[in-house]
């Protein structure tokens, strides 16, 4: 019997940070979605769009006995750039910032240390600029965006994006030991 808690995160393109997560142990499943904003039941143009207000995430359902919330945000600050202002590498708007949808105060919390401690240990050049927020309403991504890597592993986006944060997940937190 697992103890899954769960994550949702934002940092770029879903496709990517979903495929990431999913190379890790102890993860249990990893949804693509839309949170963060105001529209309901908004659609992947919708949200592309910028004006939903939404930031393509990932909910993470992760096995507590074997990865902690801790874990689960160094992985995150691992596989993308918290320090891009509304975009992850070539993608721009506010769909892509870079936030942690709290689940609860102890989430919050940990964040928000997290971050203090990234910035105060100078492990990157720019200022962090990932909001920390309370999740509100998750709305799950089309089908298609599900598992996308897994069903497109030749897709030229997943291999110039995708395949880089894979392979970093896999030599820091899996074959490290991690």
């Amino acid at each position: 019997m697992t103890n899954t808690e769960t994550a949702t995160l934002g940092g770029g393109c879903f496709w990517c940070v979903e495929a990431a997560f999913e190379a890790l142990p102890g993860v249990v499943d990893v949804t693509s979605g839309y949170a963060g904003g105001h529209t309901t039941e908004p659609t992947y143009q919708e949200v592309c769009s910028g004006e939903t207000g939404h930031a393509e995430v990932v909910r993470v359902e992760y096995d507590s006995d074997e990865l902690a919330f801790a874990d689960v945000l160094k992985v995150f600050f691992t596989v993308h750039d918290p320090t891009q202002l509304n975009r992850q590498g070539p993608d721009v708007g506010s769909q892509y910032r870079s936030i942690v949808l709290a689940h609860d105060d102890d989430q919050r919390e940990l964040a928000e240390a997290y971050i203090e401690e990234l910035a105060a240990e100078g492990v990157y050049d720019e200022e962090i600029v990932t909001e920390v927020e309370p999740l509100g309403t998750f709305y799950r991504a089309e089908e298609h965006h599900q598992d996308y890597y897994e069903k497109n592993p030749g897709d030229a986006y997943c291999t110039f994006h995708a395949d880089p944060k894979i392979e970093k997940v896999r030599k820091l937190f899996v074959e490290a030991g991690e």
